[in-house]
């Protein structure tokens, strides 16, 4: 029987679809597992021999707080970040990288089998795609969105949020963020502080600035850089722009207006303070524009080689329609345009669907075609009204 505040000795066996550590406490007579109970440890490798205190208990399973390492994991490595453990952004930076690819693709085996119902005999597992260096595995993400507010003295903090909080982990040098991101967030920092510009407040609904969004082009370097704001306009912005366009690269300057009481965290309403309303940045050769609201994947050097095996697997001809279906800002439809006789998108988003027309016309193509609404909806539309195409891939 295990009870709350059982200091246990247990060994992690594997990951949690919420990053923590899972260990299962075994009878010692019997080698079975003891009333099936399992433990998740958060901050846990899997291999670690771990003493953890358990914080609360359910029928089968319970949470543990982890107290020491007794034998650690050969998967086990040093965060790089210092405030990897306290903040929700990343779980696994104290798994080595190659044990992280060993992973996820273990985690999608075993979804396969225990929930599509598939045995081995059914699918074909490929090794896993990793990053290489020099990009392994940090400061890759194109995009990052970071909170703002005050500690307990009223200095402004700005970061991410702290696991399962709207605790504001005071972070401007995420590792898997672009370097740029520090020199822009100590500059708006500087800026709110000097002319008395107020973080947003989640309690009070009160104060200006909610987000600090920042998106980059990794093939073109262009840099955007969004305020979040809880106001219609903002005020005294000059000195801000000023410094902010002195970083190389830096392309547009906008604010996003957010005054709902809500988590989501941008606005429908966009307005630019300098520069363009967008970026550029591309995949391959194809092109893309790429605005606070579109989506864009965040890796990009790991999207350029997901979308070179979709082209590999799809073995296009020429002659085939090709729907990409929830197409975004139409990224992988236009990458696949000039080996297919037609591409169709769909997304229920019409922004996106007017981005990716756009980014057709930006790349001069013309076999491409977008439509707004439900993907369930528009395929079948599409036939029905006696739409064409010789083979048809999703």
């Amino acid at each position: 029987m295990i009870n709350k505040n059982d200091v246990v000795t247990v060994k992690i066996e594997d990951i949690s679809s919420e990053g923590q550590g899972i260990g299962i406490i075994r009878d010692e007579s019997t080698g079975a597992d003891a009333c099936g109970f399992v433990l998740f440890i958060k901050d846990t490798v899997i291999g670690d021999v771990v003493e953890a205190k358990v914080m609360k208990t359910k029928k089968t399973y319970g949470y543990a707080r982890l107290v020491r390492i007794i034998e650690p994991s050969p998967d086990r490595v040093t965060a790089r970040c210092p405030v990897a453990r306290q903040c929700g952004g990343c779980q696994l930076q104290e798994m080595s990288y190659e044990a992280q690819l060993r992973f996820k693709q273990n985690k999608v085996a075993n979804n396969l089998k225990r929930l599509g119902g598939l045995g081995e005999a059914d699918y074909v597992m490929h090794p896993i795609v990793g990053m290489t260096a020099p990009d392994e595995p940090y400061h890759y993400r194109n995009k990052a969105q970071f909170p703002v507010g005050c500690d307990r003295d009223g200095n402004i903090k700005i970061g991410f949020y702290a696991g399962r909080t709207h605790d504001i982990i005071d972070c401007m040098d995420c590792c898997i963020g672009d370097p740029v991101n520090e020199d822009i967030l100590r500059i708006v920092r500087q800026w709110m502080t000097d002319n008395n510009i107020k973080p947003y407040n989640e309690e009070k609904h009160s104060g200006v600035v909610r987000h600090i969004l920042i998106r980059t082009g990794r093939a073109t370097g262009e840099i955007c850089v969004c305020l979040v704001i809880n106001a219609d306009k903002l005020q005294r912005y000059d000195s801000l722009v000023g410094e902010l366009a002195k970083i190389d690269g830096m392309t547009s300057i906008m604010i996003n207006v957010n005054r709902e009481k809500t988590n989501v965290i941008l606005g429908r309403h966009c307005e630019t303070l300098w520069g363009r309303p967008y970026i550029e940045d591309c995949i391959g050769d194809v092109r893309y524009r790429i605005s606070p609201l579109s989506f864009y994947q965040v890796n990009p050097v790991q999207t350029k080689r997901m979308y070179d095996k979709v082209l590999e697997y799809a073995q296009l001809t020429g002659n085939e329609a090709v729907w990409d279906l929830y197409c975004g800002i139409g990224t992988i439809s236009l990458f696949l345009a000039k080996n297919a006789k037609k591409v169709y998108g769909v997304e229920i988003v019409p922004q996106a669907i007017e981005d990716a027309g756009n980014n057709a016309a930006l790349n001069n193509i013309d076999n491409a075609q977008f439509f707004v609404g439900k993907a369930e909806e528009v395929v079948p539309e599409f036939y029905k009204n006696g739409g064409e195409g010789d083979t048809d891939s999703a």
